[in-house]
Formats: C-alpha cells, sequence, structure tokens
C-alpha cells in the first residue's frame, strides 16, 4: 500500500471543509431547527408564492450548527473558497491523487447540484471504494477492483419521506439533459435505472430491504429504488467524500468499514455463484480496506465486524464462508 503525502491529506481535509462550507452558502432561506421524532434537524424556510417552502440543510450536528451561526460570513466569501478549492483540486491531482473522469464528474455534479447527497443519497459500489483514497490518505490499487461504469445511489425509503424536501431539478430531467435514458423494468412504470448512450454509464437507485427486493418508491429524490437486503448496514452513518473534479464535488459514502464489510456479506450472495468475476472484485475491495483500516482505524473495523456478526446466523454465515476463501483478511479481523 503507498501512502499520501502529508501535503494531499491536508489538502484533501481543507476540500471537504470548503465543499462543506459552501453548501451552506448557497441555502437560499433563514435557518429554522424543526424537531421530529426525538431528534431536530435544520431547515431553510422560504416563501414560494403564498405557500412557506422548507429546504432541507442537515441533522442538528455541533458542525451544522456552527456553520449555521456564520451562514452570512460564508455567503460573503464564496467567491474566495471557490478560489481556494480549484488551488485544492490542482495540488491533489500533483500529488497524485486519483481525479473522477469526467463522465462520472458531470452525472455527480449534476445530482450534487440537485440536492441528491443533501437529501441523504449515498454514492454505494465502487464508485464510492474510489472516493476512499482522501479519506484513507492511501492511493488505490491500479485494475480491476476500481474500475466501474455504474453510479449506484442509495438511500432509506423512510428518509426520504420524512425529509419532506425534494430534488430540484428532478433528476428524471437531469438525466435527460445528460442524455440518459431510462431502462425498462419487469415492474411497468417502475424506473430505477438509466443508462447513458455512448459513454455506457448506468446510473441505478437502491434502498435497503427487509424481507422481499421489490422495487420501492423514493419520494425525495423523485424515483423507484431497488430493494435490496444488508444494504442497511451498508448506508448507515455515511460521510461525506469529495470527487476530485473540476473545484471538486461535495457527495455521501458509507463508512470505508461498513463498506469493508458488506462486501464480505454481498460476496457470498452474487446469484452467479461465489467464483464469479463480480463476488472475486467484492473480495478484492473488502481485502484492501480491512488491511487500510486494521493498521489505522482497527477499532472502528472492529465495531463494523462485530455489528455484523452479531446481527444474525445468517449474516455470520455470509461472512464466514467469503473469509474462506481469504485466509489473509480472516486472520486480520481475528485478531483485532
Amino acid at each position: 500500500m503507498t501512502p499520501l503525502s502529508s501535503i494531499a491529506i491536508s489538502a484533501y481535509t481543507d476540500l471537504v471543509r470548503l465543499l462543506k462550507d459552501d453548501a451552506m452558502s448557497g441555502v437560499d432561506g433563514k435557518p429554522t431547527l424543526k424537531t421530529r421524532g426525538g431528534k431536530a434537524y435544520w431547515y431553510a424556510a422560504r416563501r414560494i408564492g403564498t405557500e412557506m417552502r422548507f429546504f432541507y440543510i442537515g441533522e442538528d450536528t455541533d458542525e451544522t450548527r456552527a456553520r449555521v451561526d456564520r451562514i452570512e460570513k460564508l455567503r460573503e466569501t464564496a467567491k474566495e473558497r471557490q478560489a481556494e478549492r480549484s488551488r485544492l483540486v490542482r495540488l491533489l491531482r500533483a500529488e497524485g491523487m486519483t481525479p473522477t473522469d469526467r463522465a462520472t464528474g458531470s452525472i455527480l455534479t449534476a445530482m450534487a447540484d440537485a440536492g441528491t447527497f443533501r437529501l441523504g443519497g449515498t454514492i454505494v459500489g465502487t464508485n464510492a471504494f474510489r472516493l476512499y483514497e482522501g479519506e484513507l490518505g492511501m492511493r488505490l490499487p491500479l485494475g480491476g477492483m476500481a474500475t466501474t461504469n455504474d453510479i449506484d445511489i442509495a438511500q432509506f425509503g423512510k428518509l426520504s419521506v420524512a425529509l419532506q424536501d425534494q430534488v430540484e431539478p428532478a433528476l428524471a430531467d437531469t438525466f435527460s439533459t445528460l442524455k440518459f435514458e431510462p431502462v425498462p423494468s419487469l415492474d411497468p412504470g417502475r424506473i430505477w435505472r438509466w443508462a447513458q448512450g455512448g459513454s455506457g454509464q448506468l446510473v441505478e437507485f437502491l434502498t435497503p430491504a427487509f424481507g422481499d427486493e421489490t422495487i420501492r418508491d423514493l419520494p425525495a429524490l423523485g424515483v423507484n429504488a431497488q430493494a435490496l437486503n444488508y444494504l442497511n448496514f451498508l448506508i448507515a452513518e455515511p460521510i461525506h467524500a469529495a470527487a476530485i473534479y473540476r473545484s471538486g464535488v461535495l457527495v455521501q459514502v458509507p463508512r470505508p468499514e461498513r463498506y469493508a464489510i458488506h462486501k464480505l456479506i454481498v460476496a457470498d450472495r452474487r446469484r452467479d455463484g461465489a467464483g464469479s468475476l463480480r463476488a472475486a472484485k467484492d473480495r478484492e475491495q473488502a481485502a484492501f480496506l480491512i488491511e487500510a483500516l486494521a493498521e489505522d482505524r482497527p477499532d472502528d473495523l472492529s465495531r463494523a465486524y462485530n455489528t455484523a456478526m452479531d446481527v444474525g446466523p445468517r449474516w455470520r454465515d455470509r461472512i464466514e464462508n467469503s473469509l474462506k476463501r481469504m485466509p489473509e483478511t480472516s486472520d486480520i479481523l481475528d485478531s483485532l
């Protein structure tokens, strides 16, 4: 494994911070705290016609509250941050950090601008894996384990309903502008995949299942989604990440330790068999992350591993079946 330089790690941290500042400075309306289900959430209230519209900002945390308290200052310094973000992206490229390709970057930018990640959309799959470079301070390996044409976005269904806010413009319109076409599904009228002609890019929407893996609604994103078991573990407690494209794109990804353990689970449940190329890719990604996390974040890794193992026998069987094919990774987890 090749670590990023201390310069690159510092620059990446600064870039994520500035992107979060920009997300707050772009809020149009008065920040308002609303309580629901015992938790507090920030919204921006603004009048549209005769109605009040509430624009979701985020959960009430110390970090969010600090930005709300200085929102006017953040608005005043937006141009300076734009220039600094561009400088940091140039620096990260020069330090060898892997940039996001043009096709993927343009899609992520459009979805971010519409509010996909602000409203809880989380990138999963290999595009999330590619974004862990800055988070882990580690260069990703070249080759198949970091290669994909798919962009998978997941969101909790209950969250999508509870937010009472929606992307703008509609993602269907955003995809149409980018020359994506809806992919017909077996459930007529329920669209959860879009394909871009020429580039081979595919965008898919997913949501956790707790039993039947059906097509469900994600009202905040204005799309349908394929429900999948085990996905709830993956997208709990997501983190922000910066895509290295133009002056940076703020997105949301799973915690890397949850991603690693989830890959052990899905590698075993691939319908085309444990020896499939996709299952092998899952195991490669899991092995890489587990080795990196065991060195720098062993407590986080141990917590995610034990959480998954404690869910029940089916989860343990999935994980153990994958680890039987990964003796070195198994030894690392046993030593935590």
